[in-house]
């Protein structure tokens, strides 16, 4: 019985840390000056965890100052995503039909930007979306990129 306890634990927090996973800063340009630190747009590459061979490819826009050195300053809502096969296809197991495969705040404790995946099982493609949300109100400024399957391949769908 432990065992299983302790199976179900760690299965619960990989969960939780493929869910909220950061991405690897690909490169980023200032957009206004500031002696404390200059506001700029990030590119962030994200692997989705359960298709290998897919990376998503997020730009956002970071506030700079003291602010936002501290971890502090609230980010603007705007981002895009652009996801692609970067290798062969494999997936880890069944997919949900929808799913929140990423997710990494925007200010302290009260937004986030989020990336869904979506199967459109008709067209046999893997379509992300990307949004913010906030504890009050979110935005319903959204980014969409889809990846094809290759002949052959076939998402397997929970």
């Amino acid at each position: 019985m432990k065992s299983t306890s302790l199976r179900l634990a760690f299965a619960a927090v990989g969960a939780l840390l493929l869910s909220t996973a950061h991405g690897e800063e690909v490169a980023s340009v200032n957009t206004n000056f500031r002696i404390t630190g200059s506001d700029r747009v990030v590119v962030e590459a994200y692997d989705d965890p359960l298709v290998q061979g897919v990376t998503c490819y997020v730009s956002r826009a970071r506030t700079g100052g003291v602010k936002g050195t501290l971890g502090i300053a609230e980010d603007p809502t705007e981002s895009s995503i652009a996801c692609r096969q970067v290798g062969p296809l494999h997936f880890a197991g069944p997919v949900k039909q929808k799913d929140d495969v990423f997710s990494v705040s925007m200010s302290l404790i009260f937004k986030s930007l989020h990336v869904v995946r979506v199967v459109d099982a008709k067209r046999n493609t893997l379509v992300y979306l990307t949004y913010s949300d906030r504890v009050v109100s979110g935005s319903a400024k959204n980014s969409v990129s889809a990846v094809p399957m290759p002949a052959g391949t076939t998402i397997p769908v929970k």
